[in-house]
Parts: structure tokens; C-alpha cells; sequence
């Protein structure tokens, strides 16, 4: 069992949470880890890059003048790559960098990254975020009151635009909804932190971090 220590706003531990390790697969799988970033990183890239080749740009397609005979070198038409206008030689054109990988794949490196957090203690657990309107300078006060003023993903159990809003200008801190987490997300920073109900989510379904059926009752 690994103890997740629970902060408050101020930065004042007031308790602690336990999560098995079984629960999150045992070990931190460092080469699905790689294959999920890779893939991550892969499918957020457009391939919309394009160039015209030869036969894309506009001209005549009549050879300049004869092979032989008039002292110059050799030449085709106004399209070829070396004269200006012409085309791009080996011309980029659209296409899909995408990398499939399974769910159960996903779901497993996203484990592996939380217990890789966990196990050099980078994750924290905030007892209760009492934003009543957007406002970032409290939000990063508490960053900096729990260690994660240099970068942190903080995941919530539900939409909550004061959450979103006090911490969007802050650099290197995302809050994202805690079933939205990705292996990617949670190795690119530093610290981790979760809401209660958020981590409690975790611990209820660790496959799909939904709520249950009694947490949404």
C-alpha cells in the first residue's frame, strides 16, 4: 500500500489516503510508458504540410529549347524544380501520422505513470478546493503552498469553470477532469495533484476513473 499524504488549501497535511499498488498493475511498465508517449505526441501532429511537384504548378509542358546544339545545358520545361516557379522537388503532400494503440493498452500506461508518480512521491491530494469566483492569485498560492508552483496537473471529479479559470494563465498547470488523464499528462509535469473526490474515483474504478453508481446517486 502506498499513503497519499491530503493537504488543504494552505499547504497543512491533514491526513492521508492508501492506494494499492495491485490495483494500478504492480510495476511501472517504462516500455508501454514510452509506446503510449510516442503515440500521444504522434496523433496530435496534423500532416497537413503540402507542397506543388512538377505537375502540380502551373506551365507549359513544351521543352525550352532543343537537347543539343545551342551551347547551354539541358533543359526541360518551366515546371522543372531548378527554375523558379517550378515545382518543389519530392513534394510533401497530406497525410496521417495517427498511432492506434488499444484501450486496455491505454488504460494500462496511464496506471504505470500514476504509479510511477506515486512511488517518487509526487502526488498530493487537496481536501477541498473552496473557490467561490476565479481568481489566480489564490490558486497559485496554493501551488505554491503544496510544492507544484513549478508545473502540475490538477485533476477534478466534475467540470468546475472557478477551477478552470483561476488556474488557466498560471504556465505549466493543467486542469484537466480526472477520466481525461492520459499517460502523457501526467509524466509532461512535475506533481499530480487530485481532489478527494477525484482520487476517490480512482480507487473506486481504476480502469475508467468514472464514478459509480452510489458516487453519482
Amino acid at each position: 500500500m502506498i499513503d497519499v499524504p491530503v493537504y488543504n488549501m494552505n499547504g497543512e497535511q491533514t491526513g492521508s489516503m492508501q492506494i494499492d499498488e495491485e490495483i494500478l498493475g504492480g510495476q511501472v511498465r517504462i516500455s508501454l510508458l514510452k509506446q503510449a508517449v510516442v503515440a500521444w505526441r504522434a496523433n496530435q501532429r496534423q500532416g497537413s504540410a503540402r507542397t506543388k511537384s512538377r505537375g502540380m504548378v502551373e506551365g507549359s509542358t513544351r521543352k525550352l529549347y532543343r537537347q543539343k546544339g545551342t551551347g547551354n545545358a539541358r533543359a526541360g520545361n518551366v515546371r522543372t524544380c531548378i527554375r523558379r516557379g517550378g515545382g518543389v522537388a519530392f513534394a510533401k503532400h497530406e497525410r496521417s501520422y495517427r498511432l492506434d494503440l488499444p484501450k486496455k493498452m491505454r488504460r494500462l500506461a496511464r496506471n504505470s505513470a500514476l504509479l510511477a508518480k506515486l512511488q517518487s512521491q509526487d502526488v498530493a491530494i487537496i481536501d477541498d478546493l473552496g473557490f467561490e469566483t476565479p481568481k489566480t492569485k489564490p490558486f497559485f498560492s496554493m501551488l505554491k503552498a503544496l510544492g507544484a508552483a513549478q508545473g502540475c496537473v490538477l485533476a477534478i471529479h466534475q467540470p468546475d469553470q472557478v477551477v478552470f479559470k483561476s488556474g488557466r494563465n498560471i504556465p505549466k498547470t493543467e486542469v484537466r477532469q480526472v477520466h481525461e488523464l492520459s499517460a502523457y499528462e501526467i509524466l509532461r509535469r512535475r506533481k499530480l495533484l487530485f481532489t478527494r473526490p477525484a482520487f476517490e474515483r480512482v480507487l473506486a474504478d481504476p480502469q475508467k476513473y468514472q464514478a459509480t453508481e452510489a458516487q453519482r446517486a
